[in-house]
């Protein structure tokens, strides 16, 4: 059932006097607080347990809202923004005054991207305000691509959830840095690292995040992206109650085995919602088929790597 408008006034107004709003984007459903606001945005910290080392990113309606969150504007920005936005692709650039340092983990940069998806850009519309959203569930954990996830693992730290359907991009966004020379990839995601390096030239890849202090994005940390249960890349071994995601070989081990798409697009859109149905304690662990190593599948694999990073 779409968004009503009755409903898109609530969240306007709920995010204008300081509230949280879950809302559809085309990668994930975010967790969105007026990004003017540093006493609402603390509400997103704590909602998820995020730590204030890790900077949020700042939902826009269009480029001059963007670029009024800016000090500058690169012509880097003006060529991403005119071919991937709106869209999966975050720039980092050099912030305004007017944006409180919690938003971006007190660092001189925010990353701001416009989304693609309806419920979003008439949200942002409505309320007439940037709106800072991480994914909204608790932090490291699965991020959200229904309304139900978002329900089930936020439950009333949420003042309103707008379901706008499962999301069809279905990973986190693309985050570029052009407060670097060359400008630096920080998180890979569907918008490719040559989509990119076709619009501006070369890029750099970011090196391992600092486990101390501010992350120059979000989503860098070693452990992210998780199921509760287990999840490693290969097959399992025998003897556990063990599931397997393939798109090539089903693996003989797995008590069961579940086809992902070949394709990366369909992959990416089905992942999360694909880890959120096995994630019920049925399983002891979920084994991953590697990934191809190709660049459309980079943000796949970073995701698939974090969630599989060793728990205690």
């Amino acid at each position: 059932m779409p968004v009503t408008d009755d409903e898109l006034r609530r969240a306007a107004e709920l995010l204008r006097a300081g509230g949280l709003v879950a809302f559809p984007t085309e990668t994930v459903y975010g967790l969105g607080a007026n990004a003017l606001d540093s006493r609402a945005v603390e509400r997103i910290y704590k909602a998820k347990g995020r730590p204030a080392s890790s900077p949020l990113i700042v939902h826009v309606d269009s480029v001059e809202m963007a670029r009024s969150l800016t000090t500058e504007w690169p012509s880097e920005a003006g060529a991403l923004a005119e071919r991937f936005w709106p869209g999966p692709l975050t720039l980092v650039i050099a912030k305004a005054a007017i944006l409180p340092g919690i938003v971006t983990a007190n660092l001189e940069t925010v990353g701001l991207r416009v989304p693609s998806h309806p419920v979003a850009l008439a949200l942002i519309r409505a309320a007439g305000v940037p709106v800072a959203a991480p994914s909204a569930n608790p932090f490291t954990g699965l991020s959200p691509t229904t309304a139900a996830h978002v329900r089930e693992n936020l439950g009333d730290r949420v003042d309103i959830v707008l379901d706008g359907g499962p999301t069809t991009v279905g990973i986190e966004s693309t985050v570029l840095s052009l407060a670097t020379q060359p400008a630096t990839l920080l998180r890979p995601g569907m918008v490719s690292r040559e989509a990119i390096e076709e619009v501006i030239g070369r890029i750099a890849a970011a090196g391992p995040a600092s486990v101390e202090g501010p992350h120059a994005s979000p989503g860098m940390h070693q452990q992210h992206y998780r199921p509760r249960t287990p999840v490693i890349i290969g097959e399992p071994s025998p003897g556990h109650r063990s599931v397997y995601l393939y798109r090539e070989h089903p693996s003989m081990a797995a008590t069961e085995n579940v086809l992902m798409p070949r394709d990366a697009r369909a992959y990416a859109a089905s992942l999360y919602s694909t880890l959120h149905g096995l994630d019920t304690g049925a399983w002891e662990l979920i084994a991953v088929e590697e990934l191809p190593s190709e660049s459309e599948w980079a943000g796949i694999s970073d995701r698939l790597r974090r969630a599989a990073q060793h728990r205690p």
